[in-house]
């Protein structure tokens, strides 16, 4: 079977799931599980904490495994990101007290909180700094007020939090995060098992971003209809019982699908319908 790593809580947990459940594999119902077997699909799933999963599946323990790019990048782990997955996206950046700094590059000699502490030293050194690092759990913005450090590196979605306690962000982003499949390194590319299990997830991601588009319209009128709607490879054209009109169907990305439409009415399209696709195959 193939073993797969799954975040067991934390804002990974539930969309891994669920994009999980939408690729037709089985999913625990009781949080309490900790294995689940999915037979039909010769799957195993084993539930981790999200910054465990790097370590077991670096180790060669678990084949596979879903979790953080920060959190493989800052386990150490010989573990390789495979796949982006679309969710759970994140910005990892430095902040401080006004005035304190303006770029990584005026760290040195002080010293950085974070709960990153291994991504946060590889980047320090990328950049040739010498600085302390101290790892805390969470509530990194409190370590400045505290006096632990000077500098904290943090994941920042609006950044809200940092500026009610009065902090800044400076210099550019460490890194942009979200969640990944990934795999030991060195591990064989061609297994066939984690090949089947990749187009899956790509099956679903490809199915939240397009919609099925039909319509109807006048031959004369096919060519600018097409190129509103020009689907992953061909648009399927067919004639009606109606002579002069062709029913039209393509694949559109779901964004783009209400403007489309009206584009498509203005050019004389009629019974223009979308449905949403829930699986498929590239």
């Amino acid at each position: 079977m193939l073993r797969i790593a799954v975040p067991n809580k934390g804002s990974l947990s539930e969309p891994a799931s669920a994009m999980l459940h939408e690729a037709g594999y089985r999913q625990r119902k009781d949080r309490r599980e900790l294995v689940l077997v999915d037979s039909d699909n010769e799957v195993e799933f084993f539930f981790l904490r999200p910054r465990d999963i790097a370590v077991y599946v670096g180790s060669g323990r678990l084949d596979i495994g879903i979790t953080g790019r920060d959190l493989l990048l800052d386990s150490g782990s010989k573990a390789e990101e495979i796949m982006q997955l679309g969710f759970a996206g994140s910005t990892f950046r430095y902040a401080t007290l006004p005035g304190t700094a303006a770029d990584v590059s005026e760290f040195g000699g002080k010293t950085v909180a974070t709960s990153f502490a291994g991504l946060v030293t590889k980047h320090l050194a990328d950049h040739g700094v010498d600085a302390d690092v101290v790892h805390l759990d969470g509530a990194v913005e409190t370590a400045i007020q505290l006096g632990v450090a000077e500098i904290i590196a943090d994941v920042v979605e609006t950044g809200t939090t940092l500026r009610n306690a009065g902090l800044e962000i400076i210099g550019e982003p460490i890194l942009e995060s979200e969640a990944v499949v990934i795999r030991r390194t060195g591990a064989p590319a061609d297994d066939p098992k984690v090949r089947q299990f990749l187009r899956r997830m790509q099956g679903v991601l490809v199915a939240r971003r397009y919609v099925m588009m039909d319509y109807d319209i006048r031959v004369e009128h096919v060519e600018r209809a097409v190129a509103l709607t020009p689907g992953l490879e061909s648009p399927t054209v067919s004639p009606l019982h109606h002579e002069g009109w062709v029913a039209v169907r393509s694949m559109v990305p779901s964004k783009d699908a209400q403007r489309i439409m009206d584009e498509l009415y203005d050019l004389g399209a009629r019974a223009i319908l979308t449905t949403g696709i829930h699986a498929c195959r590239l």
